[in-house]
């Protein structure tokens, strides 16, 4: 499958805070906040959403191409990244800058305060899916990203009829309302958690059949109640995959929405592929990181298959 990926490539700052963040908010005082947390770690790791579902499909066994802008230190993660078997010609590195930075900090119920510094991420808006070669696009996946990016790439997919995948997710706060309803209305699939769906709601002031309408499927990942799948006239609950432990929730949400591209790679029907999202999403929630994790394709076939059933779908797997 000839998927390209679009979105953030980051170096991830990641801090653990000892406490709960819901205990330091005043609520009466909203209006002038002023908050530091003292956080005991800090971890520096590869992130970024494009990348991390790049690296989460490339375990899975296929070979994503990632549309990205990067700064003048990301040599090294090139290189790791085609190690690991993701196609990194798409990748343009603006040498005066310096790749995009994620800070946040988790607290013990995992709730997260995180900032985004963009650097050259900014530049995104100058690649274009035309440039890409001649090779049919199965489909492109359009996530957090710059801004003008994000809505210069819906544009594109709908001008050259490429099926898209689109994940406002954290930059539903910069986008418009009216760059966010052209966002959906080409869409193939919309991707949101359950808080940011709320937001999006709010901002565009859709009815959730608003949306549903004008997109042929609707995923909306809820935490530890799994996920649900909504696609015209059916709905597909789908659980979470318990983890042996709990590290870190940063990059769950693009490992699982490397899972379900896999299923759907694999023609598998809505329930496998989204059950496959909740398997690797689980591998991630066990590691530091969202990118540390490693898995064969056995192993994660074997971990499927002692929670759910896939009929022998995935044996494609185990041949590739």
């Amino acid at each position: 499958m000839n998927i390209v990926i679009t979105g953030s490539i980051a170096y991830d700052y990641l801090m653990t805070f000892p406490g709960r963040f819901q205990e330091h908010i005043l609520p009466d005082q909203l209006a002038h906040l002023s908050l530091s947390f003292l956080v005991d770690s800090m971890l520096r790791q590869r992130g970024g959403v494009a990348t991390n579902i790049a690296y989460n499909l490339a375990l899975l066994g296929e070979r994503p191409r990632v549309m990205a802008t990067v700064g003048q230190d990301f040599a090294e993660y090139r290189v790791w990244l085609e190690a690991q078997g993701v196609d990194t010609l798409g990748i343009k590195t603006i040498e005066d800058d310096f790749t995009a930075s994620f800070f946040v900090s988790t607290d013990q119920e995992n709730n997260q305060i995180a900032m985004f510094y963009t650097g050259a991420m900014a530049h995104a808006h100058t690649l274009t899916f035309r440039e890409l070669g001649n090779n049919p696009i199965d489909l492109a996946v359009i996530s957090p990203n710059d801004p003008r990016a994000m809505v210069q790439y819906v544009a594109e997919c709908q001008a050259l009829g490429i099926p898209y995948l689109y994940d406002p997710s954290q930059q539903i706060i910069r986008l418009s309302d009216q760059e966010l309803c052209a966002g959906i209305q080409g869409a193939w699939l919309l991707m949101v958690n359950d808080y940011e769906f709320e937001m999006f709601r709010e901002k565009t002031c859709l009815t959730p059949g608003d949306i549903t309408a004008q997109v042929d499927v609707l995923v909306i990942t809820r935490g530890e109640h799994g996920s649900t799948i909504y696609t015209q006239g059916q709905e597909v609950s789908i659980p979470i995959v318990p983890p042996a432990c709990i590290a870190d929730p940063t990059g769950v949400g693009d490992a699982y929405r490397a899972g379900l591209i896999k299923g759907l790679a694999l023609g598998a029907p809505w329930e496998i592929a989204g059950r496959m999202g909740a398997v690797a999403a689980a591998y991630v929630l066990e590691e530091k990181g969202s990118q540390t994790h490693r898995y064969t394709r056995s192993q994660f076939v074997t971990r499927y298959r002692r929670h759910f059933d896939d009929g022998g779908l995935l044996d494609a797997m185990l041949d590739a």
